[in-house]
């Protein structure tokens, strides 16, 4: 990926002018071996923004996304989120993490978990919610979502569209920025 395929990003009317740039990329690159998966990349994004990143197969897209949540490391250049610099400092990846949801190609939902515990699990363990809380909100972002009917099932019962709903819901939950 390259910094001109970064400045594609698809806006809405709103007025983002006056809105806190929430991601910060400058001049960020990653290589596996001796390829270039990431060339230079620079990109900002405000509060409330909705970004596409689009482009072909292989061409650094997930790689970037996965470094701006640090679970790929970029070589060069410098990562912001909500004013935090990614480094190998864990405070700063762990703060990150807790404040980021993604969605990727793979949902990564755990099969032996009904949805509304895949859900509820992060605001459980991580945020050290009540079960009862967790539940309710897991709830409403399945209402959100349009399946609050799957609750009660498991990931192989749905089918991938479901399954990519429920990883939206349990991405929101942790209400990133």
């Amino acid at each position: 990926m390259t910094d001109n395929e970064t400045n594609s990003s698809v806006r809405g009317d709103r007025d983002l002018a006056n809105a806190q740039d929430i991601i910060v990329c400058e001049g960020v690159s990653k290589w596996f071996g001796d390829f270039q998966a990431l060339n230079n990349v620079s990109a900002t994004i405000k509060e409330q923004e909705v970004v596409v990143v689009l482009g072909p197969s292989g061409s650094g897209k997930s790689t970037w996304i996965r470094c701006i949540n640090r679970l790929e490391q970029h070589q060069e250049g410098r990562i912001l989120v909500d004013g935090v610099e990614l480094s190998n400092d864990l405070r700063n990846i762990e703060k990150v993490r807790s404040e980021v949801g993604m969605v990727f190609q793979m949902f990564n939902l755990f099969p032996h978990l009904t949805v509304r515990d895949n859900i509820s699990l992060a605001p459980i363990w991580v945020r050290k919610k009540p079960r009862s809380e967790a539940e309710e909100q897991a709830t409403s972002l399945l209402e959100r979502v349009g399946i609050p009917e799957q609750a009660d099932k498991f990931p192989g019962q749905l089918s991938g569209g479901q399954q990519q709903r429920v990883a939206v819901a349990r991405a929101l939950i942790g209400k990133p920025e």
